[in-house]
C-alpha cells in the first residue's frame, strides 16, 4: 500500500490549533513570527528530518502543508531543507477550514484514489523512528484480515521521548502517549475520501479499530515554548533531564539525531 505523511509546516487554517485567533491576520502573524519560525525550522532540520530522510523502507510520500502567505525567504528556506528528500512534496494552500484542506492534500497525494493507503500525520516538530515506514506496513500486514473488513483501522505506536531541544543540547523524558499526533498512523481503504486528519486523533478509538504497539521507542514529541498545546494556562510543566549515554546511543540508532547537531542547529537562532 502507498504510504503518505502529511505535516502542517506552520499552515494559517480555520481551526487546528488549540490556541485561538479573531483573525486569520492574527494567526499569520503569530505563525509567521521571526522568532517562532527560527524555532519551528531549528526542530525541523534538527529534530524531524533525519528520521524522514533515514526510513529503512525509502517508498513513502512526505506532504508538506503550507499557506499561500508564507514570505518567500522562509519558503525558499523550507525548499533547501526538503531538497535532498525525493520523498517530500510541498502543497500550498490558502486558508482554509483545517480538516477538509488537509484532507484535500492527502488525498491528491494519492498514486491511486481507489487503492488502499496508509496515511501518517506529523507536526513539524515531532520525528519518528528510521523504521517507521517499514514497522507501519508490517503492522498492516499483521493485521490483514482486519483491515480488509474494515473501512478505516488505526495503529498506534506509543512509545517514545518527549524531548527538548536546544543550543545547549537535548533533554528527554521517557512518555507513553495513548493516540497521540506522533507516531499514529491510518489504513484507508480504497475508494474512501476521509483520512486520518478527518479525525481529533484523541478520539479516533470512537470510530475505527485502534491496534497499539508499545515494544520500543517510536517517536520523540517536541517540546517547547512554541508548542500549540503549551500556549494555554495550567498546562502542567513537564520534567527532562539531559541526556545519558545510553538514551544518547538509542536517540541515534533510533531517529539519527546527534546532540552535536542540535546545538549547532540551534545556536542559529
Amino acid at each position: 500500500m502507498q504510504v503518505i505523511g502529511l505535516c502542517r509546516f506552520s499552515y494559517p487554517g480555520h481551526g487546528g490549533f488549540q490556541i485561538e485567533h479573531e483573525t486569520m491576520a492574527q494567526r499569520i502573524d503569530y505563525l509567521y513570527g521571526d522568532a517562532r519560525l527560527s524555532a519551528r525550522f531549528a526542530q525541523f532540520e534538527a529534530i524531524t528530518l533525519p528520521g524522514i530522510k533515514a526510513q529503512t523502507d525509502p517508498d513513502f510520500t512526505f506532504v508538506v502543508v503550507i499557506g499561500d502567505s508564507l514570505p518567500a525567504r522562509w519558503r525558499t528556506r523550507l525548499e533547501a531543507l526538503l531538497a535532498d528528500i525525493p520523498q517530500a512534496q510541498i502543497q500550498t494552500h490558502a486558508p482554509g477550514p483545517h480538516r477538509q484542506v488537509m484532507q484535500a492534500a492527502i488525498n491528491a497525494a494519492k498514486a491511486d484514489p481507489e487503492a488502499p493507503c496508509l496515511q501518517f500525520r506529523h507536526d513539524d516538530d515531532d520525528a519518528v523512528a528510521i523504521d517507521f515506514v517499514e514497522r507501519l506496513r508490517a503492522a498492516a500486514a499483521e493485521n490483514a484480515d482486519l483491515v480488509a473488513k474494515n473501512r478505516l483501522v488505526a495503529f498506534d505506536f506509543t512509545h517514545g521521548y518527549s524531548i527538548s531541544p536546544g543550543p545547549d543540547g537535548i533533554e528527554v523524558a521517557p512518555s507513553v502517549l495513548t493516540l497521540y499526533g506522533v507516531a499514529l498512523a491510518m489504513a484507508v481503504r480504497g475508494g474512501a475520501k476521509q483520512t486520518i486528519m478527518n479525525f481529533a486523533h484523541k478520539k479516533l478509538g470512537q470510530f475505527m479499530p485502534v491496534v497499539s504497539y508499545a515494544d520500543t521507542r517510536m517517536f520523540l514529541r517536541g517540546h517547547s515554548d512554541h508548542n500549540d498545546s503549551r500556549q494555554k494556562a495550567g498546562v502542567a510543566p513537564l520534567e527532562t533531564a539531559p541526556l545519558d549515554e545510553q538514551t544518547a546511543e538509542l536517540i541515534w540508532e533510533r531517529f539519527r539525531i546527534d546532540e552535536a547537531t542540535v546545538r549547532r542547529v540551534f545556536s542559529r537562532i
